[in-house]
């Protein structure tokens, strides 16, 4: 161990106890570190039948069809992934870091150790990921897909993954996180560093269905270089004990983009503190964050953040929630921070219930009440995310129709 790695391990030791800055504090000490040794299968469909349940409530096809790749990680083992291509890399990060020297380099460089006791914990754990890295000039044409399953009661899963969009290349990559049925309490921990590199573009879609007392606690960040793009969609649709996350992407080149849409329901119980932030610092440099919540009991905090520290820059913020039934609380939380003369930022919020004159103009139409609020409903939640996959309308659909929807 250098004298570098050595201060960097002390310091993540120093703040094993470090709260975070946002969220609900969580006792990581009622917790048990995931299982390390579950065996790696050949393929998607050695996997349990409980497995292949849990894949498709996150949006991960169990066959792999439709996917370009895909790896499993269940509690702390990755149990399964698919080989390499000439155009991509793919593999769990402790492989990666055994191949590739130079990768020492990459990480821990978006997200600190040190941050709070979430990265500590995860940082002095060795922890397993995906390592994804689409090769330059080369076009990934369908989705990778990684699966972050927890499959224990009361284990802390910790994973450290790692992008790497290599210059001129493109790359989709689409991630769901998940319990299996009968897990209802754990904790999970998911470190993310993207990188997209000059010309490159990366798509990042999360999906997280979790159960009723589980903690979540994702750290992400992102650097897009000259002329690249990154988009990230956040969908959580169902029950969930806590989340805080707040993804952060470091715009550093000329004429960069990025553009973060979050679909959220905070069911009963929940508390829910979502967020993104966008620092603008190349010349020409786009950013957007639009966010569409609803809350059918639970709370929900809405955070967007954009800094703008370059000329020529566009950025807006746009957050819209809805409040259904009698209970529940929906905040909007907009910055915008402008260091240079020259940039164009700009930002809308909207909290409140549907409103009843759009209710009765569905109804004319002959349907009942229900039918219309979950038109309406359904339509406020899918313009958070364009082309949304049709299993993700159908789950969209599912939770409407378990909510108690009310006009007030």
């Amino acid at each position: 161990m250098s004298s570098g790695e050595a201060e960097v391990r002390k310091r993540a030791e120093a703040a094993r106890q470090k709260k975070a800055a946002l969220g609900e504090d969580i006792d990581l000490s009622r917790f048990r570190e995931g299982a390390r040794d579950i065996p790696e299968v050949s393929s998607l469909e050695e996997l349990s039948d409980e497995a292949h349940e849990a894949m498709l409530r996150s949006g991960v096809v169990p066959s792999g069809e439709g996917r370009e790749g895909s790896l499993i990680v269940l509690d702390n083992s990755m149990v399964a992934h698919s080989a390499a291509s000439d155009v991509y890399e793919l593999m769990d990060t402790r492989a990666a870091f055994q191949k590739h020297d130079w990768l020492k380099d990459y990480a821990w460089k978006l997200v600190q150790p040190d941050a709070d006791k979430y990265t500590a914990s995860t940082y002095l754990a060795n922890a397993p990921g995906y390592f994804i890295r689409a090769l330059p000039g080369q076009q990934v044409k369908l989705p990778i897909q990684t699966c972050m399953m927890v499959g224990s009661q009361r284990s802390a899963q910790m994973v450290h993954n790692i992008i790497i969009v290599e210059e001129g290349a493109s790359l989709e990559v689409v991630t769901g996180c998940v319990s299996q049925r009968g897990v209802e309490e754990a904790i999970h921990m998911g470190i993310s560093e993207f990188y997209v590199k000059k010309g490159g573009k990366l798509t990042f879609t999360m999906i997280h269905n979790w159960a009723e007392q589980i903690g979540v606690r994702p750290r992400t960040g992102v650097l897009v270089e000259d002329n690249a793009s990154y988009v990230n969609n956040y969908v959580i649709l169902k029950k969930v004990r806590s989340v805080q996350t707040y993804p952060t992407a470091h715009l550093v080149g000329k004429n960069s983009v990025a553009r973060f849409n979050t679909v959220a329901v905070a069911q009963p119980g929940a508390d829910l503190d979502l967020g993104s932030k966008a620092i603008l610092t190349g010349v020409g440099s786009r950013a957007e964050i639009i966010s569409r919540s609803l809350t059918t009991g639970g709370k929900v905090i809405n955070r967007g953040s954009l800094v703008g520290k370059a000329k020529d820059i566009k950025a807006h913020l746009e957050c819209r929630g809805l409040i259904l039934g009698e209970k529940g609380i929906n905040i909007a939380i907009p910055e915008l921070e402008a260091h240079v003369p020259d940039v164009e930022m700009t930002h809308e919020a909207s909290l409140g219930k549907i409103a009843r004159d759009q209710v009765e103009y569905i109804m004319s139409r002959g349907l009942s009440e229900d039918e219309a609020v979950g038109i309406i409903v359904r339509g406020f939640l899918e313009v958070g995310i364009r082309n949304i996959p049709e299993e993700l309308k159908a789950e969209i659909d599912r939770t409407i129709a378990q909510a108690e929807l009310s006009t007030g």
